[in-house]
């Protein structure tokens, strides 16, 4: 079953429990009320009728009397209590003699008196001070008010139900409000699904389902992305690693072949171990991504001083430095304990350091500040910057500039920086030449002075 009907077989159901529940407790009040309310009206008669009683005679009086008495629905008694003799009665014989002879016994502690099967509901009183033992009994039969009490029961079922039908149509309404962007939004799923990402349309909804739409659009956005990105990094991958392995096997296949002798057989020979090295490196390299992205264990946090890890980047990387002609300043003047892996977050450094060496022409400058949340360790270096082209994609894998390796350091880096809670920026320098790198890294403490 759907689940605007679902929706709606609920409701209804709720309604009708909620309705069935409220008519019985209404249809068992009402008798109770129409009881008290035909005392009242009994009372205010038998007022009336001492009234008249107790007036001197007069042809209002005997008018009044008459009319009073007249009235079919208006039945009384009267009867002498201790003598149980009855001195007027509109009542059926049988009934004015049991009640006069019951009076006394039982009926006058009842709210109800029966006679031959049939209920009434009655009002009894001494009517007059001078007349002790005269009791004055008014009745009207329960029967007459069990038929209002039927026909307000009718009338309120038939309320009911018009309350019902439009509950109803209002459920049914606010249920396709509220279902048919759920529909349209599993229509959207559906594409995603196919990965036909290019014909997703935006979902008209509020509250929580636009939360949920927004977080959906965001999330084939990501996919998108993502797969790409892996389309990407396989056909690069498998480019990188082709080229490797074309220069091994031509070499392998020359020198098996007496093609490279002497000489060039253990020229051959170097290019073949220098291309293993390379290739070994990539594969590491891409192994170690893959665990970053989903190894839990590959990651090993402690507190660590975060200058202490820069100076040991720079020692690392001052051969390189020397060879190319770079000088590296580092301007050290407050230190801070960051809880990172010292060994993931030194391989970044060196990685990052070692990409402004190559690029630099004179000179690498590291230097650390803070902010409120994050320690920003910035990376500048005097070179030609990076290609504008490639800088919005510089992270990503076997993305190369001049003077590149594999492609891979840059987005072990971002890879690294991003499990340490950070995150990593490049721009080229406006105002001088070169290039940026910002790496951002949580601060878990309060940095201390040396």
């Amino acid at each position: 079953m759907k689940l605007l009907h679902q929706l709606n077989v609920a409701f209804t159901t709720l309604i009708i429990i909620v309705m069935s529940i409220t008519a019985f407790i209404l249809y068992s009040l009402i008798l109770n009320m129409l009881i008290e309310d035909e005392k009242r009206q009994l009372e205010g008669r038998g007022e009336l009728l001492i009234e008249l009683l107790n007036e001197e005679d007069s042809p209002l009086k005997v008018n009044q009397l008459s009319q009073l008495l007249r009235d079919s629905e208006f039945r009384v008694l009267m009867f002498d209590r201790s003598k149980r003799e009855i001195l007027f009665s509109t009542l059926p014989p049988e009934t004015a003699a049991a009640w006069a002879s019951q009076y006394d016994d039982t009926l006058h502690e009842e709210d109800l008196w029966e006679s031959q099967g049939q209920d009434f509901v009655v009002y009894d009183f001494a009517f007059t001070p001078q007349a002790d033992g005269v009791i004055l009994v008014l009745a009207t039969p329960l029967r007459d008010l069990q038929a209002v009490q039927t026909m307000f029961a009718w009338r309120m079922i038939f309320v009911l139900f018009i309350g019902l039908l439009l509950a109803v149509a209002i459920s049914h309404f606010m249920n396709r409000r509220l279902v048919t962007p759920l529909i349209r939004l599993k229509t959207e799923l559906k594409k995603i699904e196919h990965r036909k990402f290019q014909e997703l349309k935006p979902v008209k909804a509020s509250g929580e389902i636009e939360e949920v739409e927004h977080s959906v659009r965001t999330m084939a956005a990501e996919l998108e992305n993502y797969i790409r990105t892996q389309k990407q990094f396989f056909q690069n991958a498998s480019h990188e690693l082709k080229t490797p392995l074309m220069s091994i096997q031509g070499y392998a296949e020359g020198i098996r072949d007496g093609v490279f002798e002497g000489e060039a057989a253990d020229k051959g020979l170097s290019v073949m171990i220098k291309e293993t090295e390379r290739l070994k490196k990539i594969v590491n390299e891409m192994i170690l991504l893959a665990k970053l992205d989903s190894d839990e264990n590959v990651y090993h946090p402690e507190n660590m001083d975060i200058d202490e890890l820069i100076e040991q980047a720079k020692e690392g990387l001052y051969p390189l430095a020397r060879e190319k002609g770079i000088e590296l300043d580092y301007e050290q003047t407050v230190s801070y304990n960051l809880y990172v892996d010292p060994e993931k977050v030194m391989q970044a450094l060196i990685n990052i350091i070692a990409n402004g060496i190559r690029h630099a022409e004179s000179n690498v400058q590291i230097n650390t500040r803070e902010t409120a949340d994050h320690i920003i360790i910035a990376i500048k270096d005097d070179g030609i910057g990076i290609s504008e082209e490639i800088l919005p994609q510089l992270f990503e894998r076997f993305i190369k500039g001049k003077e590149g390796e594999t492609g891979l350091g840059l987005a072990i880096s971002r890879a690294i920086i991003e499990r340490s809670g950070g995150k990593i920026v490049a721009q080229n320098n406006k105002d001088a030449k070169g290039t940026t790198f910002k790496i951002l890294l949580p601060k878990p403490t309060i940095p201390h002075e040396h």
